[in-house]
Formats: structure tokens, C-alpha cells, sequence
């Protein structure tokens, strides 16, 4: 408002008039509530801590603490502050389980994280067949594919292992399948036996 009155040299009543701004919001000297700063710390620290709620779970939290706040407060705080809940992460990307318990490896170059996972169809005749595929999630690369009517920990273990001839041993392997304890011991083998000969080609 005083640009515009210093620039076109016009009263404050017809700057205001023009402005569509009531002339009381130009007396009036706005007053911060002196516990402004604690609650906007309040607000930021458990935004920090609860990332996926917003303001609206953080005014309930608030109120549990002893605050008495409404959430209109809490809002404008939250849209001051720059506060915001971030966007949902898809299933397969996102970094975190959904208890928040623990956090997801992002791989970061090739053959830093595999994974695999198995896909099931049925043939024209109603038959079950199963796919293996193994994926390097930094690339995007389907590594392998192995289809069969059956598949077990041993077809696991046999693809990984030519895998690891062709491409080397990965950082980390990744699967939503649980392999029995015998067939995590052969895998564990074959991750150390492959480890060691590249060290060995390397002294040589």
C-alpha cells in the first residue's frame, strides 16, 4: 500500500478504495502471540518426526502435549513455515516399510542391488507355470529369466550362480522369498567362493 501511495502520489483512502483493502488493515499493528516461537518449534519438530501427517494429525498431536490450539493456527504456521506432507513413494519405489521400522537400501550404481521375484500364469490348458526374473534396480536390466512349471531354491541358487560368472558378485541381493536355511548357506557359498576368485584374478 505505501508503494502505491509514494508512486502515484494518491491518498491512502483511494488507494485502499481502489485496492478493494479495507483502510483498518493499514492501523492495525499485527500482534504475534508470545508463544508463537515454542509452537512453531513444536510444529516443525514433530513434522520432523511424523513425516507422512499433517497438519491436521500434528494439531491432535499438539493438543495431546497440552497445547490448546485450534487447527486453523496450526495451518497457517504449516503454510508459513513451507511446511508439507510428501508424496506417497509407489509400492515398488518407496524407501520405507509401512510401520516406518525400517529403511530401504536406493541403489546407487550397476550391480549395487539386485532383486528377484517370481511371476505366476497358466497356460491355454489351465496348467501353473512360474517365471523367475532378476532385475539390477539401478539399470532397470532384467538380468535373467528362468520359466518352468516348478520352481525351487536350487533354480535360485543355479541362476544367481551364472549370474555371478557372467557379471560378478552384486552389493546386495534383494527378495520378497525367504529361502530355507540350507538353501541360504549354498547361496552364501557361492556369493564367497565367486568374491574370493576375483580377488584371486586381481593379486595375479
Amino acid at each position: 500500500m505505501g508503494h502505491v501511495i509514494a508512486k502515484y502520489g494518491v491518498s491512502e483512502r483511494l488507494a485502499c478504495r481502489v485496492l478493494g483493502q479495507p483502510r483498518s488493515t493499514q492501523r492495525k499493528i499485527p500482534k504475534e502471540p508470545e508463544d508463537e516461537a515454542a509452537l512453531t518449534a513444536d510444529i516443525i519438530a514433530l513434522a520432523t518426526q511424523y513425516g507422512r501427517y499433517g497438519y491436521r494429525r500434528i494439531t491432535a498431536l499438539l493438543r495431546d502435549a497440552g497445547w490448546l490450539v485450534n487447527k486453523k493456527r496450526v495451518a497457517r504456521i504449516w503454510r508459513r513455515e513451507g511446511l508439507k506432507v510428501p508424496q506417497k513413494q509407489s509400492k515398488r519405489g518407496r524407501l520405507w516399510l509401512t510401520d516406518g521400522s525400517c529403511i530401504r537400501l536406493r541403489p546407487e550404481y550397476p550391480n549395487h542391488v539386485w532383486s528377484y521375484d517370481f511371476v505366476e500364469d497358466r497356460t491355454h490348458d489351465g496348467r501353473k507355470f512360474r517365471m523367475l526374473n532378476i532385475i539390477d534396480e539401478f539399470t532397470r536390466e532384467c538380468l535373467a529369466i528362468r520359466v518352468s512349471r516348478k520352481l525351487k531354491a536350487v533354480d535360485v541358487i543355479d541362476v544367481l550362480s551364472d549370474l555371478f560368472i557372467l557379471r560378478g558378485v552384486p552389493g546386495h541381493i534383494r527378495s520378497d522369498n525367504v529361502l530355507c536355511g540350507e538353501a541360504a548357506a549354498a547361496l552364501g557359498q557361492q556369493i564367497s567362493a565367486r568374491r574370493f576368485a576375483g580377488s584371486a584374478l586381481q593379486l595375479e
